[in-house]
Parts: C-alpha cells; structure tokens; sequence
C-alpha cells in the first residue's frame, strides 16, 4: 500500500476513543486493504476469476461491523471485505471460497462474497443486490419477537436503491418497526452509471422521510464518524426498535469490478477523492497525534503480510474440490427426516377450505415459533377465511397482515429462517407470485445448496380456474416452480390430503409452495380427521383402482377424471392422484403403467412446459416396452384464461379430457 506523509483531508475528532480502539480501527482497515491489493495481483496472474473492490470503502464496512455486537447479524455486499475480516473470519477460508474450494463457504457452488456463515452471523448477497434488503426484515423481525434487543445491519448501494426491494423492505421495516440498519454506500457509480442518471433526489437519506424513518448522512471515509455515529444509533435501536436509513457519501476508486476499469470516471473526480483516502488520512491523524509512529505502522503491516501469504499458501495447496453427483443432489434439499403422525381421533366431515384451516391452526399450535404472514390475513382472515379468528387465539404478531409487497415479504419469510424460525406466507392468489418470483427462485431455493441455509418457509398459493376470476386469478402456475431445484411443490385435490400435507410442509425445513385449488375451496367435502396428523411427500395416491388405462392427474384435474369415469363405468381405470409435483411418485406411475399398457395425463395449466409434458416424457424412458398406445396429455389452450363462463368452459380441458380418453382406449 502506498504511504506518504501527508495532512488529513478528513476532519478527525477522537470524542475521547481509547487509544486502543483507535488502533484497532486502523488495524481493521489495512486487513481488508492489504488483502485486496494482494487479490489484484493475484488477479492478474490468473489465479482468481474476478474480483468486485472495496478499496476507499474501508471504513464503512470496519466501521458498523465493530459498532454491532458479535451475535448481531450483519448483510454485506460484494464490496464489503471488512465486514468479513473485522468479524475474525480465518483468511484461509476466505481465500479457498474465492478459488472454488472445499475449505471455503460453498463448496465450490458460488464465489467471491455470494455465502453466508451462521457462525459469523453473517449473510451474504445475491446477484440481484435488493432481495437481502428484505431477509434482513426477518432477520430484525425474529429479534423483536423473541425480545433480544438487538440490530439487524444491511448494506446495499445508490444503484441498489432504485430496485423495488429497497423501497418495499423500508416500507415493512417502517410499518412493523424493524430493528433494521440499512447501510447505503453512495460511491458515485452504479458500474458506469453515475448517480445523476440514478436517481433524482439531492441525497438518498432523504428518501427515509417517504417512509417515515430516520435518517441520516455520515461521511463514509471518515472511520472515527462511522464507528461513532453508528455505535450510538445500534445503541439507540437495541432500546427503541425501529428501521434507520443511513446514506455514506464515499467513492468507488476502481472498477466495479477489475475487468470494467474506470475509464468513464473523470481523472479529477479521482484525484480528488484519493485525497480522501480513509487509510492514508487517519494513518496521518494517528501519526500526528502520537497514537502510532512507524514502527507500529511496519510492524503491524508485516503482521498482516505474513498472515495473508501464510493463509494463501494453505489455500494454495488445497486441492481442487471434488465432488459426485449424489453429493450435489442430496445438498439441494436440507435432509428432513419424516415423522408420521396418525390421527387418534374420529372424523368429521369438512369442506377443502375448512382443512385447510385447521391444518395452519393445529400447526401453529405444534409450532411455538410459526409465523403467519399475508395480506389481508389477521382480523379479516384472510380473502378466503382461512385465518378468520386465528389472531385471537395467537395474536397479531403471529398472523401478520402485510403490506402488498410479495417480494419483501418472501425475503422476510426467509430472514425469519435464518433466524430459525418458521413462517407461512399466504400469496393472496397464487398469480400474485409473479411480484415475489426472484426471491423464491434465487434465493428460497438456491440458499441450501449454495452455503447450506435451510429456507423454512411455505408459500400458500390459492390457485385455478372454473370460478370466473379472469387471467389475472385464476391461474395455475405449478410449472414455474418445479422446473426450479430446491423448491418442493404440493397440490392436494382432497381435504383429507390438503391438511396432513399442510402440516408435512409446515414441519419440512425446505421451501414449500403449497398450491390449494380455490374452485375446490367449498365444492368438495371429506371425511377428516378432528386432530392433528401428518402425510408423506412423494407418495401419489392410487384413487380408483383399473387395468386397461392409467389416468394420472393432480387438484381439480382429478375430480374432472372421476365425474368423467362416472358417465363411462364400464371403463376400468387407475386413477392416481399425483399429491406431490416435486418429490413427484414417479414409482407408482410406472407400476400403473406397465399394468395397463396406456397412459393419460390430465393438467388444468396449459400444455406446452407443463408438468404433463415430463410425466410423459419419464414414461417413455422408463416405460416404452410396455406401452400399447402413444402417452396423452391433456391441458387447457395455449391462451390466458378468459373471465366469461362460455369462454373459460372452452378454455379448461375437462370436456375435450372425455374425447381425449375415449379416443386413447380405441387406439
């Protein structure tokens, strides 16, 4: 690092900071910044594949890192390497994480800062920058409801702010009064795009007004203010929860990452804030004030040096990781050991929308730490009732109406599991899952494989068509979610079924998307257990036993089957009822099949993509020899599906499923 004398540019003011503490704050800087000038070497020599700067940005991530306390959670960006080295993570680790090491966070499954640890308590980003905004939601969340007085740190920049997490995790910390820090490093550029096309505002602080937060502006090179004005914030926070919003003005001296270079940066811009260096000046300051001298200086550089290249030669000399691909299947999912509970008491005849009731209240019986969040879901119980009189028996800060922001609200879910709690979020109808589609998909699913956090979290997702709700309420969009490892997709037709797979899905770690048929809400009726029970993923349901044809089908689709089954008895059918999409039963439909010799798959979602289409495609792989017909699907149109009753009718596949079977038995 290059040092030279010089005056301060940065006004410093100890406000009677013990000498160590001074010390320690410069210690914690030159860590990142020694490391980081190494990295570009290494860079260089084509030992690393990327790396995202921080150099000029030491002092915000060393500063609110030893403003928090050890077991407060903090969330970095890519340029928040002191976050990291202030929280005493061993470099070696560090090192082997940005080489696709075993030693690191991933096991070679993401890179650079993309991980998080429970250990430091930190929680790395995603891509998509705006997501982690909203998981520190959860994560403050869970700290208000166990009374643990503590602050949750977020950090994002100016180019973050203009995403719609960043407004929508505001407004929620805002609304429920979250202990939440967010951090906005302001350094001038979103990659090339200067802050003047990124917002039209003279200080993004000032944006806390919109949302009725505090705010305030710190000048982010200044490591004295950082650390000081921080650590009275956390303090004010830990005795009066609610949401901060605090904007550092600093500058980005590189790249954003190496590879972009900064020619789009005026050359006096630059000089101007090297002049700003947050390393060089308060080394200045310390030297001026007698704190340090040049010894200290050399020697605590030497210190760093020599444990750098120690720890680079231990990753260094790790061999490349290796895996199999049992060992990457078996980390998509976090292992869950299924416990059958079988119902002790006498059934009682319910409707669909009724089971799933009592499911969710008997769970949030068995499940002291459940959290129900939702639009809509507390005092009004919800569009469809289902939380109708569930916050007088648990209370509002368990059934939580939501804003209508499904975005921060899935974040959240997933901040409450990091903080080890459960959660079920109620997507009012399951088309609204569009508006909360990245973090599910991104982050839900992606977190367990990537650096083995479990998603706890069950998405509710009241779906289909035949009720006349138009294109926008009535979808069934099942086929978004099992194409995506990581995510497990339910879709009971039965109320029977609907319950016990609620409550495996409440009880299973991973993320669930429990779709309900809201056509089938208050049409169908069952005989149910009174008491709280269980039933297995991955199990299909053998309906109506046959042997000239295999019907295979899942929600509504089933009940069309079976009214279709009713005007042709002389058919001999097995009618299986799929229950699960993802573990799907793929056993029992190969035995249906290779004793009927023919095949049907019957979906409400149109066809092309559908799940249909990999059901048919398995049963040809694994079932040729014993087909005696080509495998049907059936489906609704390649349209959206229409509101008027004539053109839905038209759109839905139950009466062309008739002609479609009858067809395939003469075949």
């Amino acid at each position: 690092m290059k040092t030279s004398k010089m005056q301060p540019n940065l006004h410093y003011d100890s406000h009677g900071l013990d000498i160590d503490v001074l010390k320690q704050l410069y210690t914690n800087m030159l860590r990142p910044r020694l490391i980081e000038e190494k990295m570009l070497v290494l860079l260089r020599q084509g030992k690393i594949s990327k790396w995202f700067s921080g150099i000029g940005q030491e002092a915000i991530a060393v500063g609110v890192t030893m403003a928090l306390k050890q077991d407060e959670y903090i969330l970095p960006m890519h340029r928040n390497l002191g976050v990291f080295t202030t929280r005493n993570i061993p470099l070696y680790r560090l090192f082997a994480q940005w080489q696709g090491k075993a030693s690191g966070f991933t096991k070679g499954r993401d890179r650079s800062f993309h991980f998080g640890t429970q250990h430091y308590k930190i929680v790395g980003m995603i891509s998509h920058l705006g997501p982690q905004l909203g998981v520190a939601d959860g994560i403050a969340l869970a700290s208000k409801l166990k009374d643990k007085n503590q602050v949750t740190a977020v950090f994002t920049g100016e180019g973050g702010t203009s995403e719609g997490d960043f407004h929508e995790a505001l407004n929620v910390a805002s609304v429920w009064q979250l202990p939440v820090l967010f951090c906005v490093e302001n350094n001038g550029y979103g990659l090339s795009t200067p802050t003047s096309e990124q917002y039209n505002c003279e200080n993004l602080a000032d944006r806390g007004l919109g949302y009725g937060i505090e705010s305030h502006i710190i000048n982010g090179n200044n490591i004295i203010e950082v650390y000081i004005k921080v650590n009275d914030i956390a303090e004010s926070i830990r005795n009066n929860p609610r949401p901060v919003l605090i904007e550092f003005k600093t500058f980005r001296m590189r790249g954003h990452e190496e590879a972009s270079g900064t020619k789009y940066v005026p050359q006096e811009l630059l000089d101007s804030w090297a002049k700003k260096d947050p390393i060089e000046n308060f080394q200045s300051y310390l030297k001026d004030e007698g704190i340090i001298d040049e010894a200290f200086e050399v020697d605590i550089k030497t210190k760093i040096v020599n444990e750098l290249n120690e720890h680079l030669d231990v990753a260094f000399n790790e061999d490349s990781i290796s895996s199999s691909e049992t060992n990457e299947l078996n980390d998509v999912y976090k292992t869950f050991d299924y416990k059958e509970v079988k119902s002790n008491s006498e059934s009682q005849e319910v409707r669909f929308v009724d089971a799933i009731s009592e499911g969710l209240k008997q769970s949030m019986e068995q499940h002291d730490d459940l959290v129900i969040m939702g639009q809509d879901v507390a005092e009004y119980g919800g569009v469809f009732k289902i939380t109708e009189g569930f916050i007088e028996q648990f209370g509002k800060a368990r059934v939580r109406n939501t804003p209508i922001c499904e975005s921060a609200i899935v974040e959240t879910a997933m901040g409450l599991s990091i903080a080890g709690m459960k959660s079920v979020m109620e997507m009012q109808f399951a088309d609204f899952v569009s508006s909360g589609f990245n973090p599910i998909v991104n982050y839900l699913a992606k977190s367990h494989y990537r650096w083995g956090q479990a998603a706890d979290v069950v998405i509710r997702m009241p779906c289909g068509g035949g009720v006349g709700a138009g294109p926008f309420h009535s979808q069934t969009n099942e086929a978004w979610f099992t194409k995506t490892p990581g995510l497990k997709v339910v879709y009971p037709a039965f109320p029977y079924d609907a319950k016990g797979l609620l409550n495996t899905a409440i009880n299973d770690p991973n993320p669930v998307l429990f779709f309900e048929h809201k056509g089938l809400y208050r049409s169908v009726r069952q005989d149910v257990p009174t008491d709280y029970y269980t039933l297995p993923f991955g199990k299909a349901s053998l309906i109506k036993p046959g042997n000239t044809i295999s019907i295979i089908s899942y929600g509504a689709g089933v009940h069309w089957a079976l009214e279709t089954l009713e005007k042709h008895p002389d058919i001999s059918a097995d009618v299986i009822d799929l229950r699960t999409l993802e573990p799907l039963d793929a056993e029992t439909i190969y035995a249906s099949v290779k004793k009927t010799g023919k095949a049907i798959i019957l979906q409400e979602d149109s066809l092309f993509g559908g799940i249909a289409s990999d059901i048919s495609a398995l049963i040809m792989e694994q079932c040729f020899e014993y087909l005696d017909a080509p495998v049907k699907r059936v489906a609704s149109i390649e349209t959206p599906i229409p509101f008027a009753k004539d053109l839905e009718d038209q759109y839905l596949p139950k009466e062309r499923f008739e002609t479609e079977l009858l067809a395939l038995l003469a075949y």
